[in-house]
């Protein structure tokens, strides 16, 4: 799950909001482009949607309680063990002048909608109830975005991997089968750019994963939206890459071409097994 969602991250990466006809023509799945104006995100390199992943699912497999305080503690520590661009500036000066979990609750502002609690949700989907991913996401949501908005995108995102994780139906019903357990809004499918709120990023992202058979068509869709792409991207193919129906076939340029260092693509692997190994 976190090679594919890393994928769509950094893929998505390349086209955020770019201008429509770069879109267009450069999304072939081919490889990593560089953003037009994002010149501190290289090619295959990925942003804050999967290093603030790396931070749950490192919290999950740990011993550690699921409190805000641990939650903090880990977002930091992420962000300084591998200092990178692609988060929003206004939050990545606030988390240069921030090194304890503690500080960061002490200082921030949680009320935001937008989708950063939505694109890190992904692994706590693994869990075994949908009781507690939804009181799992809503803890882990109120530590930037303590908003009715910012709770429902992530628990939303998350119980998209549960779903498809633990079979519980066709991909095409997983929007109603959201909209029972939040709001009927979630079934409504997604048309046009995708803004900064993090109900768009989830609803586009359910739209490209209901209308997809494959990790790739997945990922082409979620990038042709224009927007804020990479966090649909990255929240779709999280989803779509636990349900055995959907193909998985995201391109070997893709995978092999994502970034390796000492946080990249072997580390998401080796993560990836803990978590499926903790929570299958």
């Amino acid at each position: 799950m976190l090679i594919e969602l890393a994928v769509g991250d950094a893929y998505g990466a390349g086209f955020e909001y770019a201008d429509p006809g770069l879109v267009a023509e450069h999304n072939t799945l081919a490889g990593y482009i560089q953003h037009p104006t994002h010149l501190g995100v290289r090619p295959g390199a990925y942003t804050d949607d999967t290093q603030m992943t790396l931070a749950v699912a490192e919290l999950l497999v740990s011993d550690e309680p699921w409190e805000p305080a641990r939650l903090a503690e880990h977002f930091v520590q992420a962000y300084h063990r591998d200092p990178r661009d692609g988060y929003a500036t206004r939050f990545q000066q606030f988390l240069d002048t921030v090194h304890t979990g503690a500080d960061l609750l002490r200082r921030i502002d949680p009320a935001s909608d937008k989708s950063g609690s939505a694109m890190r949700a992904g692994p706590i989907g693994l869990l075994p109830t949908v009781r507690e991913v939804m009181q799992y996401s809503d803890v882990q949501a109120r530590v930037t975005h303590d908003t009715p908005a910012g709770i429902a995108a992530a628990q939303a995102a998350a119980l998209a991997v549960h779903y498809c994780h633990r079979q519980l139906g066709p991909v095409a019903e997983l929007p109603r089968w959201i909209g029972d357990r939040l709001d009927p809004s979630w079934t409504q499918p997604w048309h046009g750019k995708v803004g900064s709120k993090g109900w768009m990023s989830v609803r586009a992202a359910l739209t490209a994963l209901t209308s997809s058979r494959s990790l790739s068509q997945i990922l082409r869709t979620a990038v042709a939206f224009t927007g804020d792409v990479d966090t649909v991207a990255a929240i779709a193919l999280a989803a779509g890459s636990r349900s055995p129906q959907i193909e998985q076939d995201l391109p070997n340029e893709l995978v092999t071409g994502l970034e390796n260092g000492p946080f990249g693509r072997d580390y998401l692997r080796t993560l990836d097994a803990q978590l499926l190994a903790t929570f299958s």
